[in-house]
């Protein structure tokens, strides 16, 4: 079905007149000039706590089956060093990632430069600042001791003003948008801008600056916990894929409709979930059958996006062999589908009977930040850069190779930890065998998290080399731009190649 949420319907929108299609291509030209900077500058912050999370990630993995390692290092504790891990990628790595590619998309779909670079590098500053300070602070020894929330109080506000410069250029580039037309993907964008801050402000100051009391805190902690990724993340994600699936593939998103119940049953259900983490707890009944309810509900979003994404990649999927962004947009699409239905089920009181408080919450949580996110994340740097550089990735096989280790290592992680924290479970309920018992049985399972987090840091390694080594194309002797990037400012619609 032909709707205008797709950015392919340029192509078809284009008129014969080469001299207004000439303007177009010189506004994309324009587009990605302005970009460059504040998203270049985001891109590596991120992907410099990219590197920073996945060595924390790999001495936390390492400990869990071998605790002595580092233990006369107090700034290396597991206490410590996991939850360092957790905000570096978050707050770190994943939110300037995803601030980058939603600037990228909003001037592209509002047909508007970016405006007031100044902000949004200032607001880069800050943010870097906030999370070297906060990662510092519990490396140190002052986390909260709040899951999702470690970083110290007095970090915290200064992620908060940064956020404010990020939210405030939002609304200029709304305000001065040239296209009339508002796309699927700017519902999923202008949602995230506005649900972040009221998520991060509300969880802070009722755990952290004014904390409530009691159980409340718990029902708050997984209220944040569960709705940074769900209305973050998750609606960062969805646009990416909504905009760049359509973009390579040169066709439009299959249903209109089916995009507008994706999104409205997105924004309705979610925000209730959470509470189901606190099945067996001391809460009101009420509250966790709400959110076991709107939790099987997020059934509709999640089928509708999987419906909508597989008939407009029909016929498409062999260009996946060809096109970078294509292939982790798959993947991260299938991932999205698996992690939500996943929830759905674990959501359930039988189930969570098993699954709560094991390693199978800590694999399903991966599923839906890295195997979907994340992937995300990857696809639309490799399509993102080029434009902004107007240079190629300068290595093919350095591409596969981030792509694979990277698919490898997260279904090795994945299944180890949901298998493994399976079988926990059920050993824990169960009054013959011993506890001890059943935390020895968990441990081949975290040795395979372990080589899997290498698997992983081999990817990101590749991942690295390409980048560093577009960039250094920037100056000598790389001067001069090639030929398929130029062709790039106008619409895409066809497969990239690496």
């Amino acid at each position: 079905m032909s709707t205008p949420n797709s950015p392919s319907m340029l192509q078809a929108l284009s008129p014969s007149d080469s001299g207004e299609l000439e303007q177009r291509r010189v506004l994309f030209a324009e587009i990605d000039a302005s970009c460059r900077l504040p998203v270049l500058l985001l891109f590596v912050s991120g992907l410099t706590w990219l590197l920073i999370g996945t060595v924390l990630a790999i001495l936390a993995s390492w400990k869990m089956h071998n605790p002595g390692f580092l233990a006369d290092w107090a700034w290396l504790t597991f206490g410590r060093v996991r939850p360092a891990h957790l905000n570096a990628m978050v707050y770190g790595f994943a939110s300037e990632s995803a601030i980058g590619i939603s600037l990228w998309l909003m001037c592209r779909l509002c047909r508007v430069p970016l405006l007031y670079q100044w902000i949004i590098m200032l607001a880069a500053v800050f943010w870097n600042l906030g999370v070297l300070i906060g990662v510092a602070g519990i490396l140190a020894g002052d986390s909260t001791g709040i899951e999702w929330l470690e970083i110290p109080s007095y970090a915290s506000p200064i992620l908060f003003f940064s956020y404010a410069l990020i939210g405030v250029w939002g609304i200029i580039t709304f305000r001065f948008r040239r296209q009339p037309h508002l796309y699927v993907s700017q519902w999923y964008l202008f949602a995230a801008l506005f649900w972040f801050p009221w998520l991060y402000s509300a969880a802070n100051i009722m755990l952290v600056l004014a904390p409530v009391r009691g159980t409340v805190q718990a029902a708050v902690n997984w209220w944040f916990a569960h709705n940074v990724l769900g209305l973050w993340f998750t609606p960062i994600g969805l646009a990416a894929i909504y905009y760049f699936i359509p973009k390579v593939i040169g066709r439009p998103i299959h249903s209109y409709y089916l995009s507008m119940l994706g999104f409205w049953s997105l924004a309705l259900f979610y925000n209730w979930n959470g509470m189901h983490h606190l099945v067996g707890g001391p809460m009101p009944a009420w509250l966790i059958t709400v959110s076991i309810v709107a939790s099987v509900m997020m059934t509709i979003p999640v089928v509708t996006v999987a419906i909508n994404h597989h008939l407009t990649m029909a016929g498409h999927f062999r260009k996946m062999k060809y096109s970078p962004t294509l292939r982790f947009m798959v993947f991260g699409g299938m991932s999205y589908t698996v992690a939500s239905l996943t929830g759905v089920l674990m959501a359930l009181r039988s189930v969570s009977e098993v699954t709560h408080f094991t390693h199978n919450t800590i694999g399903h949580a991966h599923v839906g930040m890295y195997a979907f996110f994340t992937m995300v994340v990857f696809g639309s740097v490799y399509y993102i850069v080029p434009r902004l550089t107007r240079r190629e990735w300068p290595s093919a096989g350095l591409i596969s190779l981030h792509f694979w280790a990277a698919a490898l290592g997260m279904f090795l992680y994945i299944t180890a930890l949901s298998v493994g924290g399976v079988f926990e479970g059920l050993a824990m309920d169960n009054p013959d065998i011993p506890f001890l018992d059943v935390v020895k049985g968990t441990l081949p399972y975290l040795r395979i998290r372990t080589g899997a987090a290498f698997l992983l840091a081999i990817g990101h390694t590749a991942f690295l080399i390409n980048f560093v080594w577009i960039l250094a194309r920037l100056w000598r002797p790389y001067r001069q731009a090639t030929p398929m990037i130029i062709a790039a400012t106008q619409p895409e619609s066809g497969p990239i190649k690496p």
